[in-house]
């Protein structure tokens, strides 16, 4: 984790969590009400949040609530790794991507192995290149199996004509936990009540600064700057909606119906940029240069697309 400037997150609250073959137990009330005190904290700050947790036999324990996600910014990204088993994450559908209505992911892929089969490869690979290296230690092509070594002992099936397998159950260096110390009362459902009120304000915190920006422009711009300018909210608008929308198995087509639209904006450019105004006469400039690459692209978008319908 340090090694990749990365850092852990400490409770002040001692209890230890491990439990047999590597998965986590069940922990106390208190423990639990700290953790999710910090998990609130954390969510306001952090960008992806990554979970894993799971118990034997026991549905996955609900880490991340609602509220938490509620409070993150918009476009961060959840990714449940424990959807199969019902998700760490209040808002977790299995196989389903859920974007939230403050612009939340939520990703529960169940078979994020197989999404991953370059990435599985080179660890794997990774891993045998480690594993042959333990068995090569003086790299001259000579096996050594060292029995002592754990991964070496786990992996071996037969020694010698001696069947080996199982393995023993490894040896876990578990230090005799502290005497447990009461955690600070915390009220989880003040707080995510709190977050959601700060989410909800910074969703609509932008459209208040925008409402308040136009209001000025309205106070002290000529009558035609402000029709105009109507105009060109509308567009964007209206365009901004028309292309969200188009499904992306339609972005082809849509390249090349928007040959129209650019070929609109090369007009009105094309009479804009004969004034005498330097300012305008670039930007004229730079909206024909714009427009054409994208006619040129839509058009060799549309040359790909008619032949694929030609024998």
């Amino acid at each position: 984790i340090e090694s990749m400037d990365a850092e852990f997150l400490m409770l002040d609250f001692k209890e230890e969590g491990s439990g047999s073959g590597g998965y986590a137990k069940t922990m106390s009330k208190e423990f639990i009400e700290a953790e999710m005190a910090l998990f609130a904290r954390q969510a306001m700050d952090v960008d992806i949040i990554i979970t894993t947790a799971l118990i034997p036999g026991k549905p996955a324990p609900e880490l991340i609530t609602a509220g938490m996600v509620e409070s993150m910014k918009p476009g961060s990204v959840i990714v449940d790794l424990a959807a199969e088993r019902g998700g760490n994450c209040a808002l977790t559908e299995k196989d389903t991507v859920v974007t939230t209505s403050g612009g939340v992911t939520v990703i529960g892929y169940t078979n994020l192995p197989s999404r991953l089969a370059n990435q599985a490869s080179q660890l794997y690979a990774t891993n045998l290149r480690h594993l042959l290296t333990e068995l090569c230690p003086q790299k001259d092509g000579k096996l050594f199996v060292n029995m002592d070594d754990e991964v070496i002992r786990g992996a071996t099936v037969i020694q010698d004509g001696t069947i080996t397998w199982p393995p023993p159950p490894p040896t876990l260096s578990v230090s005799k936990p502290p005497p447990q110390t009461e955690a600070p009362a915390v009220k989880i459902e003040a707080e995510e009540q709190a977050l959601t009120l700060m989410a909800r304000f910074k969703q609509f915190l932008p459209m208040i600064i925008v409402a308040l920006v136009l209001v000025g422009f309205g106070m002290v711009a000529p009558e035609s700057f402000m029709s105009h300018f109507t105009v060109f909210v509308l567009a964007c608008f209206v365009g901004y909606q028309v292309i969200w929308n188009v499904s992306a198995s339609l972005h082809t087509p849509l390249m090349s119906v928007t040959n129209a639209i650019s070929g609109i904006i090369v007009i009105g450019a094309l009479v804009q940029i004969s004034t005498d105004n330097i300012l305008l006469t670039v930007l004229s400039a730079l909206a024909i240069l714009i427009a054409a690459i994208n006619i040129a692209g839509g058009f060799l978008v549309t040359r790909r697309m008619l032949e694929m319908f030609r024998k």
